[in-house]
């Protein structure tokens, strides 16, 4: 559930350095905002791009609230706790991946270890249809609406994240909401220069699709103008670019099902190469995993019928 933000009929002001920041760095946190950083994982590849964005929330006065601390990655780990100053106050998880969790444990015992508090770790746990690597048992789940907020004690500074659960990714996936300043962290569920992949079981095209909905309807009702993704950099222009998305999922299930229809008695292999013949064949094989969750939704829309 989300809360409309009263403010939201007037745009914020332009972010200017959240879109003029460098595209990401490895090496050192980039301030978006002065309470908004953001930390590359040095683990670029096909599925990651340059790489895994960890996002640090918060500032000297409240402490600050880690977003995706990424893979296990000691180096990665030592620069997160450096940017935070060692006031880590939560860890959060936009779902278990191994590009985005495997380095809260770590995290959470390198503070204890340099003597700050025991931050714990937030998100919601692996369903039994995630893959093995993707186990994972947070401190506490979160719940759809909730807000995270950090605060300082001598002042009125806030930092308020609300959640919301944004399955079909992964099916413990979540979204962050910063309404203050206009922002969406979308972890996987959106990302820059590629769409992510739906990989069944514990992928789902439908709840996807709908949870790309609730988004849309949570930056209208909280005027969110930018996406900060877990991959790529920063996106204005939120609502556009999440209709631009479901258009081309939408666009893409439509040739999904002429690939079927055309070879109603083909496989996954047959279907690929006519509804994806605009790609590159060496993605097919990562298609194939999307293609299935397209599939199973048109199939269950046609109640079981291939």
């Amino acid at each position: 559930m989300v809360s409309p933000n009263p403010a939201a009929s007037t745009p914020h002001e332009p972010q200017s350095g959240l879109l003029a920041a460098p595209p990401w760095q490895h090496g050192q946190a980039v301030a978006l905002l002065p309470h908004v950083l953001r930390l590359t994982a040095p683990n670029p590849g096909l599925m990651t791009g340059p790489g895994t964005n960890s996002y640090l929330v918060g500032e000297t006065a409240t402490g600050w609230t880690v977003i995706d601390p990424g893979p296990d990655d000691a180096a990665h780990i030592e620069r997160l706790w450096q940017a935070a100053g060692g006031d880590i106050r939560l860890i959060v998880c936009t779902h278990s991946h191994a590009d985005h969790a495997p380095a809260a444990r770590p995290l959470q015992a390198l503070c204890a270890q340099r003597g700050g508090s025991r931050p714990p770790v937030l998100g919601l746990p692996s369903a039994p249809t995630a893959n093995a690597t993707s186990h994972f048992v947070p401190d506490r789940a979160l719940a759809d609406g909730e807000p995270l907020t950090l605060h300082a004690a001598q002042s009125k500074r806030r930092h308020t994240l609300q959640v919301i659960h944004t399955p079909g990714h992964a099916a413990n996936h979540l979204c962050l909401l910063l309404a203050q300043d206009g922002l969406l962290f979308s972890g996987d569920h959106i990302l820059n220069g590629s769409t992510t992949v739906i990989n069944p079981p514990d992928g789902n095209m439908t709840a996807y699709l709908g949870a790309l909905d609730a988004l849309d309807g949570a930056c209208a009702a909280l005027g969110l103008g930018y996406i900060l993704p877990a991959h790529g950099h920063v996106m204005d222009n939120a609502r556009g670019v999440i209709a631009k998305l479901k258009a081309h999922r939408l666009a893409r299930e439509a040739k999904v099902h002429a690939a079927m229809q055309a070879r109603p008695q083909g496989t996954l292999d047959d279907w690929v190469v006519l509804a994806y013949d605009d790609v590159p064949s060496s993605i097919w094989p990562l298609a194939k995993r999307s293609l299935l969750a397209h599939v199973e939704r048109l199939q269950s829309q046609a109640g079981g019928a291939p």
